[in-house]
């Protein structure tokens, strides 16, 4: 199940707003393991769509850590399963996850349009739009900046399928220019129900934004993830990528013209994804994914613009998540002043966007001498960065990619350090070791010995984050479980075992490979 709606407060995030912003409104509406460099492996996250459950790593070879090697490659391909675990519709017959069956299938129904597809909100069978989004975002980021490295361990198919099953999706939902479904099911009728998703009983209600019901925090990252989507597709299936293109642009105008909070239009979502943070970072993420794409100048003028107003100059952010972009933009910004891909007339906007940027990096090195007690991201007794109570591995996962690739773009441009709020300096070698640390600590080094990730390792959790996962698998029963049943039968069976209560059915264990 997704966290309680207090556990996923922000105790410092920059304010939201809805309506119309005071700006003038403009436009369309020696670092070193990656590519090659010693390690041939890449910093494949994979953030899960929700709360979920472990995200993930890379690449194309191992490396020695403390004496340990970890197999990246291996790591890779247990964390694709994930998504696959995730999926709703009409599974293919490719599907490697096997105690998965078709779920989902009249979603939309009711509202006369065909929602089916997407992904499930890990424990949950609501189908969020936001995290669902930047889900997406963030696997089209990861095949951008390391796609050969994910072929060279033969993983190009699958990643591609992870990002398509999403994408798809999108396309469904976006009916019309100015329209977009953002939520199938419900939340809390959702929570009363342990049952498998082929077994689903529960409302399928699906909520849009559109004209008079704004969303531009969803339908902006909704254009992201198709923008950045449609880079990864263009050589590919370049008709694809067009149309991903094509629905992106529409997005990216509709969220701009008609602004506003989507947990004001879809009030069902509140407890669950609210938009904290407002919709205006996902405006300037949006933009420039629109820009990397269509190289118009139209978006990073937007960019530079709206820097100031929406925050993107603004904000030092020490997280970068579903709902906080801020640390993306700026990072995103930061490559192109980085690269000389700018007019002369942005520099000076870009440097302030890196400069932020190389807050958040320092933030996660613990190395900014400025800006009092939160201008650092603490860390647990074993090194671990830590965020937030909740689910704080997915952020975690997002500060290593997030530092990986920042590190990758310095060493392209020739550049050795980071200058930190203070004034100190940290070597970009410094900032790859720290990703390399925290995606070592996911796998395993860790005080435990134990690896976060589903079947990766000697010592690893046994069930993927899905509810479906701790429930005798469709393919074994077809026997219709409802929602108390689930409770009483599966939920808690192993705590019944462990008070000597023999459980009401025998469990059936997954092994590495069904995960």
């Amino acid at each position: 199940m997704s966290a309680p709606a207090e556990g996923r407060a922000h105790a410092k995030t920059p304010p939201g707003g809805s309506g119309s912003s005071s700006c003038a409104m403009r436009g369309a509406g020696a670092v070193g393991c990656l590519r090659g460099r010693m390690l041939a492996a890449a910093l494949l996250l994979l953030v899960a769509s929700s709360s979920s459950a472990v995200v993930v790593v890379v690449g194309a070879g191992a490396a020695a850590v403390e004496g340990k090697a970890h197999n990246y490659g291996d790591a890779l391909r247990k964390s694709l399963l994930y998504f696959e675990a995730q999926r709703s519709g009409r599974l293919p017959h490719s599907q490697r996850v096997a105690w998965r069956d078709h779920s989902g299938l009249t979603d939309g129904l009711e509202q006369g349009v065909d929602l089916v597809g997407g992904y499930y909100d890990a424990g949950d069978h609501v189908k969020f739009g936001l995290p669902m989004a930047f889900t997406v975002t963030m696997l089209s980021w990861s095949m951008i900046e390391y796609g050969d490295d994910v072929e060279a361990a033969g993983e190009l198919g699958h990643a591609l399928e992870a990002i398509k099953w999403g994408t798809d999706y999108f396309i469904k939902a976006h009916t019309n220019p100015d329209e977009l479904w953002a939520e199938v099911g419900d939340g809390d009728t959702d929570h009363y129900c342990w049952q498998r998703p082929e077994d689903m009983t529960t409302s399928r209600q699906a909520y849009k934004v559109d004209r008079d019901r704004p969303g531009s925090d969803v339908a902006g990252e909704t254009a992201a993830a198709m923008a950045a989507a449609s880079i990864v597709f263009r050589k590919a299936n370049p008709h694809y990528a067009h149309l991903l293109l094509h629905h992106a642009q529409q997005l990216f105008e509709f969220a701009d013209k008609y602004r506003g909070k989507y947990d004001s239009s879809i009030a069902e979502v509140k407890s669950y994804y609210a938009s904290v943070s407002g919709y205006k970072d996902e405006l300037l993420w949006a933009a420039l994914w629109l820009h990397r794409a269509t190289g118009k100048d139209e978006y990073l003028d937007y960019v530079v613009d709206k820097a100031d107003c929406f925050g993107g100059t603004g904000w030092a952010i020490n997280e970068f998540s579903w709902d906080v972009k801020y640390a993306g933009v700026q990072i995103l910004a930061a490559r192109l002043l980085l690269r000389g891909e700018h007019p002369a007339h942005h520099r000076s906007t870009l440097e302030q966007y890196k400069a932020k940027a190389e807050h958040y990096v320092c933030a996660c090195l613990d190395r900014n001498t400025a800006g009092g007690a939160d201008a650092n991201v603490e860390r647990s007794p074993g090194g671990m960065l830590y965020i937030r109570q909740w689910n704080n591995m997915q952020y975690v996962t997002n500060a290593a990619f997030l530092l990986a690739t920042y590190a990758d773009y310095l060493t392209d441009a020739g550049v050795e350090t980071v200058t930190c709020a203070g004034g100190d300096t940290v070597e970009a070698g410094e900032v790859f070791a720290l990703a390399r640390a925290q995606v070592d600590y996911v796998l395993g080094t860790n005080p435990r010995g134990i690896s976060y990730l589903v079947g990766y390792g000697g010592k690893y959790p046994n069930r993927v984050h899905h509810r479906a996962a701790s429930i005798v698998p469709y393919k074994h029963s077809k026997e219709f479980i409802g929602c108390t049943q689930g409770f009483d039968h599966w939920m808690a069976r192993e705590e019944r075992a462990e008070k000597g209560v023999a459980p009401a059915r025998t469990p059936v264990t997954q092994t590495a490979a069904e995960v």
